[in-house]
């Protein structure tokens, strides 16, 4: 990946994108391809972010799936937990699939379903010890891969792209 990325970063190099675009703009010379230039490079490079990260997390034994309920939960800080309601809703998941997610983190040992303080009659997904260690543990991997992925970018270029990527999802959001 890196001397993709140092490729990709000197003016003149083709990247598969570029390929891509010309041949619409070969066969489709009326097209404004650049929209597809830009997206081309996010959707490849959510990608292959997403394969790296997601062969972190298996060395952890989850998924990116499980490492999203696991990181709500102990991102929502002290006694992480949170209603399963209020897990899917975060994750933008049905209760069904919520209930899938932690019935594996369950079995698993790495969330547990605690009575609810404030109604006896609910239960809310607890994170373990254990729990709270793979995400910790994962967390700090993943961001390794992450770092390492965007060391190849000037560390001004790093802040300008964060700023136009925010900006942009701001639009569509």
């Amino acid at each position: 990946m890196a001397s993709e990325l140092d490729s990709a970063a000197r003016p003149g190099t083709a990247d598969a994108v570029d390929r891509i675009t010309a041949q619409w703009h070969r066969e489709r010379p009326e097209l404004d391809t650049e929209p597809m230039a830009v997206f081309g490079r996010i959707y490849r490079l959510a990608r292959a972010m997403g394969d790296r990260i997601e062969q972190v997390y298996a060395r952890f034994g989850i998924g990116r799936g499980e490492f999203d309920v696991l990181a709500t939960l102990r991102r929502s800080g002290e006694p992480f937990s949170l209603s399963p309601t209020a897990l899917a809703e975060s994750l933008m998941l049905t209760t069904g699939g919520m209930t899938g997610r932690l019935d594996k983190l369950q079995k698993a040992g790495l969330v547990d379903r605690c009575p609810d303080p404030g109604d006896r009659r609910a239960l809310k997904a607890c994170l373990t010890d254990k729990g709270r260690a793979v995400v910790d543990e994962a967390l700090a991997a993943g961001l390794v891969v992450q770092s390492e992925a965007l060391g190849q970018l000037p560390p001004e270029n790093r802040s300008a792209l964060a700023d136009h990527l925010r900006a942009l999802l701001s639009t569509l959001e």
